[in-house]
């Protein structure tokens, strides 16, 4: 510490607070003292690991009489050190710009961040340490068991030995190795060495511990006259217990187009099956990290959308930033909620939940540039937000990165009917069904299609939707006020104001004033339907607020 002309203010229990000379100087002592740490720490189990977090700043300070430091100089400091990770070494951008370029070790953005008792948010910079010869001596760690989400699908069988249907049996499994693959997270055994065990007989646990994945995906196709039946089932590799089957039973007119719809809800069901796993996992974790947090908070939202479960979702997702700032998929999910609140108007206050939301998928964009899902959540930001046209650009960048984002379509076609193409939403919300047809969103589908027949006029195929929506649904508040305005403008006062009931009994807050409160368009077209919409729920009673 001294060669970097360091001087020790003060310790306080298992934390010290140094002054330097310069940022510089700092930063050398902090990198030198982590890869200091590894090296102690090589060969040690982990209850007996000692690691450090480090907080580096440039500000202002004032020295009392006894030589300590006091200040918002020393706060942020203490601050930094508390998000950075374990062996970690954080700084503010003003320390930022007085070492860059000017150390060997790269640091990575992770943008601004609100630190506790600090009233503005200040720009984090991540050190990437490299241990040098500390590493290397470091002894390769033990087998720790399984990456999350491993996988390995194994050949389908082909029942009926009919040698016609071998490429198509071989087609399906192919082809979900790559889908699985975009998975954000997942680990899927290659193609080649899955294909390894075709035709053989085989003992889960025993594939599991080879190929060291904690799932296993086996299925059997089957042709019986002008249909093709096939049954997958999910098997966890640790235990040999089935977690999830499903079989499908489709024309085999045409086994291409089969084999696509087959493959896509199948990547798509299994997505929401494998964070379910995992989310398990978590829970009996006695010291659950960033990831698994965030398997249980997505896990809240996949089972389907409620200001409850929104809100469960996001105490996990927080927890999850409050270990890991970088963690994409929190910073995503945390997006999704914020959509979720600002969308489908389920606050106060949708414009400052739709922006929160934005500033995280920036942020998220920022560290992974082609994360798909944060592109389609951008995509209904801007859609929310009056720019349809950019949302509908988005959720088509984020198609051609994953093609089974179901979800896409279904806001593409919310963005046609906030351009004045209405006509058009019911098509691609059809094919959101298509890939995913018992998806736990498919009551938002629904809404939109139904609220695209609304706006047009067709009334009963709009009731139709929308009691669709509701049985997928039934605490989804929107569309039981969407349904009261369908029926409403069809003379069935009644059943609207019962629906309009049911529907502040999910929210009693819901107004025609906070309907109305969030532009969503500037088309004059779609506000004329829009104003039809409100002229049905103020018909069937929805308060004027």
């Amino acid at each position: 510490m001294t060669a970097h002309h360091g001087r020790v203010v003060k310790r306080t229990g298992d934390g010290i607070l140094i002054e330097f000379r310069s940022v510089v100087d700092a930063v050398r002592c902090a990198v030198e003292v982590q890869n200091g740490m590894v090296e102690r720490n090589a060969g040690l189990p982990p209850e007996r690991r000692i690691e450090f977090r480090i907080g580096i700043h440039l500000g202002d300070v004032v020295e009392e009489r006894d030589g300590d430091l006091m200040g918002d100089g020393v706060n942020v400091a203490a601050r930094l050190e508390g998000i950075a990770e374990p062996g970690g070494i954080c700084l503010s951008s003003a320390a930022y710009e007085q070492v860059r370029d000017k150390v060997k070790e790269a640091f990575v953005d992770l943008g601004e961040q609100r630190l506790k008792n600090i009233a503005r948010p200040v720009r984090v910079f991540a050190a990437v340490l490299d241990a040098g010869d500390a590493a290397a001596a470091k002894p390769a760690p033990a087998q720790s068991g399984p990456p999350r989400l491993s996988i390995v699908v194994l050949p389908f069988a082909n029942i009926g030995g009919d040698p016609e249907q071998e490429y198509f049996v071989d087609g399906v499994t192919e082809s979900l190795t790559p889908d699985l693959s975009r998975i954000s997270g997942s680990f899927v055994i290659a193609r080649n060495t899955a294909f390894t065990y075709k035709g053989k007989p085989f003992d889960v646990k025993k594939i599991g511990h080879e190929l060291n994945v904690r799932y296993v995906l086996e299925g059997s196709v089957q042709r019986g006259g002008s249909r093709m039946r096939v049954n997958v089932q999910l098997i966890g590799a640790e235990t040999g217990h089935h977690l999830w089957a499903e079989r499908f039973d489709k024309p085999a007119a045409d086994l291409f187009e089969m084999q696509d719809e087959i493959v896509a809800r199948l990547a798509g069901q299994l997505g929401t099956q494998l964070i379910a796993a995992e989310a398990h996992r978590a829970e009996q974790a006695p010291h659950p990290d960033s990831i698994d947090l965030y398997f249980q908070g997505a896990a809240w939202l996949n089972k389907g959308v409620t200001a409850e479960h929104a809100a469960q979702a996001r105490v996990y997702f927080e927890c999850a930033l409050a270990l890991d700032p970088g963690n994409i998929e929190a910073l995503v999910g945390t997006a999704v909620v914020d959509n979720l609140s600002g969308g489908p108007l389920m606050t106060e206050d949708p414009a400052a939940r739709l922006a929160a939301a934005e500033a995280t998928l920036t942020k998220a964009l920022s560290l992974a540039p082609d994360h798909a899902a944060a592109h389609l959540v951008l995509g209904a930001v801007q859609i929310h937000s009056n720019r349809a046209v950019q949302g509908i650009a988005e959720c088509e960048w984020a198609l051609a990165l994953d093609h089974n984002l179901a979800m896409a379509h279904a806001y593409i076609g919310l963005g046609k009917y906030f351009i004045g193409r209405g006509e058009e939403t019911e098509t691609h919300v059809q094919e959101a069904l298509r890939l995913s047809p018992r998806d736990t969103n498919a009551h938002t589908w629904l809404l939109i299609a139904g609220l695209g027949k609304l706006a047009l006029g067709a009334d009963e195929e709009a009731v139709a939707r929308l009691r669709r929506a509701i049985e997928s649904n039934r605490n989804f508040p929107l569309a039981h006020f969407y349904l009261a305005a369908a029926l409403a403008h069809l003379g069935r006062l009644d059943q609207a104001q019962s629906a309009v009931q049911a529907g502040l009994a999910l929210d009693p807050t819901f107004t025609i004033r906070r309907f109305r409160s969030t532009a969503r368009s500037d088309n004059p077209t779609v506000r004329a339907q829009g104003k039809r919409v409100v002229d049905g729920m103020r018909k069937a009673g929805v308060p004027e607020g």
